[in-house]
């Protein structure tokens, strides 16, 4: 690990070319750039999150820590108010394939990041920008958003998750995607899986589940979506069932248990199937595996916020400061 206080971005970048040149192959093979947009307390869990993602998708990760005056100083005796760059290059070690910069931005350099990141986007590859934090309410209002040919959001870390669920539909792009959405997974594996022997349409579904829960509003806007039943919300502690009533009167049901779900259907044996709770990095390699719009989660987005033509939106994202020059 090399350490940079009180850097240049022009340093940064030199350091970071000299650094992947004493690795050398270690550091080849760069997939894409994951940009993470981050609380200063979270960067450890940021850098545990792309060790995991890493292992599938190596990649060049950016780290962006804006520190407001208020925070404090990342090294004593240093003014936290004073405009600052602070960095630090890992390349291969505890990252694995993955190298790594994290920048600590200080003062008003924290206004202007993307001009210290975007030298060092990694060349011919997609850009993909995280939010591991509240999400912006407006992704347009973000360069490192901007840049992005992938941009996911955790609306679970807002403080009304609902209200951050609205607005993400607000400002839906092709190309935007939100870990709650890929926390739904598991449960859409298996529900999909036991629809492959269903022949009779569904004509009722219900929810066991909070209702601010958004990884329940989401499996439910995505049952709607492809069933064409809008689910009932039973209140519950957490996302507990699934169950569906068939047209012939036979119900189907999926009840979760501590790591694993129960899969009933009338007429058939109970089958105790896995649903795991995933890792932090697991759901992160998850969304890194594509880098193209998906459809199926802007289809459940309309659905669980009522909003129309997510996936007739230009998948473009332009910048406020673009939009003003226009």
């Amino acid at each position: 690990m090399l350490a940079l206080w009180d850097t240049t971005g022009a340093e940064v970048v030199r350091k970071l070319a000299a650094e992947r040149h004493s690795a050398g192959g270690v550091a080849s093979g760069l997939a894409l750039t994951l940009v993470v947009v981050v609380e200063e307390a979270r960067v450890r869990a940021v850098e545990d999150a792309a060790t995991i993602a890493a292992a599938s998708h190596p990649c060049r990760l950016i780290v962006v820590s804006r520190i407001s005056p208020t925070a404090g100083a990342t090294r004593p005796g240093v003014d936290p108010a004073k405009d600052r760059l602070d960095a630090e290059i890992i390349v291969g070690g505890r990252l694995g394939p993955a190298e790594a910069v994290v920048l600590r931005m200080h003062g008003g350099v924290a206004q202007h990041a993307e001009s210290v990141v975007i030298p060092l986007l990694a060349p011919d590859v997609p850009v993909v920008t995280w939010w591991h934090g509240a999400p912006p309410d407006r992704i347009a209002e973000d360069p490192l958003g901007v840049v992005a040919e992938r941009r996911i959001t955790d609306v679970a870390q807002a403080a009304d998750p609902m209200a951050s669920l609205r607005q993400r539909a607000v400002d839906y792009a092709p190309g935007d995607t939100d870990l709650a959405w890929t926390r739904t997974t598991p449960w859409r594996t298996l529900l999909a899986g036991a629809f492959d022997t269903v022949t009779e349409p569904a004509t009722a579904v219900s929810v066991t589940a909070p209702g601010d829960d958004p990884v329940a509003a989401l499996l439910s806007g995505w049952l709607c979506a492809r069933l064409g039943v809008t689910p009932t919300l039973k209140p519950g502690s957490r996302l507990d069932q699934v169950a569906v009533t068939l047209g012939d009167g036979s119900e189907l049901s999926l009840t979760r248990n501590e790591g694993t779900a129960v899969l009933s259907r009338s007429g058939s044996h109970d089958r105790v199937l896995p649903l795991v709770h995933r890792r932090l990095g697991e759901e992160l390699a998850e969304e890194l595996r594509r880098l193209d719009a998906d459809q199926i989660y802007a289809a459940a987005l309309e659905a669980a916020t009522g909003t129309e033509g997510l996936n007739d939106r230009i998948g473009q994202r332009v910048g406020v400061k673009d939009l003003v020059n226009v």
